[in-house]
């Protein structure tokens, strides 16, 4: 099996120039989403992932955060909030506000077709209404940007499912080792929580936050013609002094700031909205600043006043912090150095997205499989537009990258070529 480990320098370059995403024009509704929609509704996995997803949201016991949930994931006509009216005069007005906050850099957006604003407002539908609709449904999201974790239609289900259940378990976890106690109340280790409902950890976001965070992302990462995706922007800093004035670089996937944006927009709880913002980057160990600026670009975005709706507040330097919550805090600025200002359930659910450590080698390595075996199920990996449409999709959609580079690493490639040929076997492919 060691020379199937690695296919070669050689293929990896044929990869890399046959996938590599083309340039298109981001200011119009994705011209490959009919196609994405087609291979992820007919995918068990994404649909078992879906289910797995819309049973956890109805265990949330709030019925607003229930239903805004539900709503924003299973309503294929849902409103897009935070777009409602957002005409080209106040796409303008919210870029200017960005850029003078220090919280988008325009060069970022160079290899973007319509700049800045295609990165930060992708195409919807009825864009400037009174309802605006998403371009994409769950069943055709990918998980992230093309060749990325999870890159395939309906990948934003598996992706969310997966998270959704480590941030369960680790909550769980966490009750388990620190909140259960002796009957003088006294705190002991059992190692899992009897009670996962009980207090201590808000289950409510633990079940929500993982599910929200991604939400943009069916907006962002539509498909091109040719099977491959729309560029993202990164925003949320311009790279260089982002650290309260000193260097730092808080950039950071645009879905996860409107993803923010809209939770806000909603009128989701702060608890709520800055757990979601921690996915990628908890705000601890020196980086409280980078979800500070992920809160301010995303309350611009949603035309809102983060310090007002409580998801900021100023500390002793006049700097915007984190708040304290559940009740803590005296109604005076927080201190201008350490930090009284975190929930667990921030750092939880920063634990939660770390799926990309496995996902993301898993992908780069079935591509490069998908590259090798396509010539014998009648594919040329050099016909960009059928290959990736007719093959690489919708081979990723049905048989993840994970399963597939763990069959590798069982079976060689020969192992790959029975898992694929089922599909064939079915049609599928």
């Amino acid at each position: 099996m060691g020379t199937h480990r690695f296919l070669g320098a050689a293929i990896a370059a044929a990869l890399s120039a046959g996938c590599a995403a083309q340039a298109a024009d981001q200011t119009q509704i994705g011209a490959g989403n009919p196609r994405a929609e087609e291979i992820g509704a007919a995918s068990p996995l994404v649909q078992s992932a879906k289910r797995l997803l819309i049973g956890n949201a109805l265990r949330i016991q709030d019925p607003g955060l229930r239903a805004q949930t539900l709503d924003a994931v299973t309503n294929p006509n849902t409103c897009i909030v935070h777009r409602i009216g957002v005409t080209d005069a106040v796409k303008a007005q919210i870029i200017q506000e960005l850029e003078q906050a220090g919280l988008v850099n325009p060069a970022d957006a160079a290899n973007i077709t319509g700049g800045v604003t295609a990165g930060v407002f992708p195409p919807v539908l009825d864009d400037g209404s009174a309802c605006p609709h998403l371009p994409l449904t769950f069943d055709a999201t990918p998980g992230s940007n093309f060749g990325g974790h999870h890159s395939y239609p309906g990948g934003l289900a598996v992706h969310e499912s997966f998270n959704d259940q480590s941030a369960i378990n680790f909550a769980d976890t966490y009750r388990g080792e620190y909140a259960q106690a002796t009957p003088a109340t006294l705190p002991i280790a059992v190692g899992t929580s009897p009670a996962p409902h009980a207090g201590f950890i808000n289950q409510d976001v633990i079940l929500a936050a993982p599910i929200w965070h991604d939400w943009a992302k069916m907006m962002v990462f539509q498909w091109n013609a040719d099977g491959t995706e729309f560029t993202e922007l990164n925003f949320g800093g311009t790279g260089t002094n982002d650290d309260f004035g000193a260097a730092g670089d808080s950039r950071t996937g645009g879905h996860h700031i409107l993803s923010v944006a809209e939770a806000m927009a909603r009128g989701l709880s702060p608890e709520q909205v800055i757990t979601q913002a921690s996915a990628h980057s908890a705000p601890t160990l020196g980086n409280e600043f980078k979800v500070v600026n992920w809160l301010r670009a995303a309350a611009i975005v949603a035309r809102i006043d983060p310090v007002a709706k409580g998801f900021l507040a100023p500390d002793a330097n006049g700097n915007l912090r984190l708040p304290p919550l559940l009740g803590l805090g005296d109604g005076v600025n927080l201190p201008a150095n350490g930090q009284t200002n975190l929930l667990l359930e921030y750092q939880i659910h920063n634990l939660s997205d770390s799926d990309f450590v496995n996902s993301i080698p898993a992908v780069t390595e079935a591509q490069v499989l998908l590259q090798t075996v396509a010539p014998q199920f009648g594919f040329d990996p050099t016909n960009v537009a059928v290959f990736n449409n007719q093959f690489r999709n919708v081979v990723l959609a049905f048989l993840s990258p994970e399963r597939l580079s763990t069959i590798y690493s069982n079976d060689g490639l020969n192992g790959v070529i029975q898992e694929i040929d089922k599909l064939r076997e079915r049609h599928i492919i």
